[in-house]
C-alpha cells in the first residue's frame, strides 16, 4: 500500500488550510471535524489501493492458468478479451506517482502499452526484464490500438543499465 504524492499533497494542503483557519479565527472546536476529515483524504486512497491490490492478487492464479505466451507483434484487436503472457524489457514507465502505472514493454518483435490500475507488488523500473499477465483491450473505449490491461507484472531478471 502506497500513498501517492498527489494524495499526500492534498492532505498537506488541507492541513495547512485548517491550521491557518484556526490561527486566524481561534475556533479550536473546528478541529473536531476538520482533522478527521483531512485524515480521510489519506485513508480512503490507501484503502482503495489495498482493495484493488487484493483483487488483482486473487486474479493472478486464474490468469496464469489461462494465459497464452504471446509475442508483442502477435497482439492485435482480434485478440480482444484474451489473456496473454508477455515477456519483455520495460522501455518507459508512466503515472507511477498516481498508483496507476503504465509501462511500455518491448520484446524483439515490437512494443506494447501495458496499463495497470493499481500499484504492482514489485517496484518495476525502466530497463527491468518483466513478465506481464493481462488481458488484451482497446486503448480507448470506442477506438484505439490493442494494449494489455495488466493483472501482474513481475521482474524476471535485471538488465545492465549504462
Amino acid at each position: 500500500m502506497r500513498v501517492t504524492p498527489v494524495a499526500l499533497a492534498v492532505f498537506l494542503f488541507f492541513m495547512i488550510l485548517i491550521a491557518v483557519y484556526v490561527f486566524a479565527t481561534g475556533d479550536v472546536r473546528s478541529l473536531i471535524w476538520a482533522v478527521p476529515a483531512a485524515v480521510m483524504l489519506i485513508l480512503i486512497p490507501v484503502a482503495l489501493n489495498y482493495m484493488s491490490q487484493k483483487q488483482y492478487a486473487s486474479l493472478v492464479p486464474v490468469y496464469e492458468a489461462e494465459a497464452r505466451t504471446t509475442r508483442v507483434r502477435e497482439i492485435n484487436l482480434n485478440m480482444l478479451g484474451e489473456t496473454v503472457r508477455v515477456k519483455g524489457v520495460v522501455e518507459r514507465v508512466y503515472f507511477q506517482f498516481l498508483n496507476r502505472p503504465q509501462y511500455l514493454v518491448a520484446d524483439r518483435t515490437g512494443e506494447i502499452s501495458v496499463k495497470m490500475f493499481t500499484s504492482p507488488a514489485e517496484d518495476v523500473q525502466k530497463g527491468d526484464v518483466v513478465e506481464v499477465l493481462g488481458m488484451v483491450v482497446k486503448r480507448y473505449l470506442l477506438s484505439g490500438d490493442a494494449v494489455i490491461n495488466c493483472v501482474s507484472i513481475r521482474k524476471v531478471e535485471k538488465v545492465q543499465r549504462s
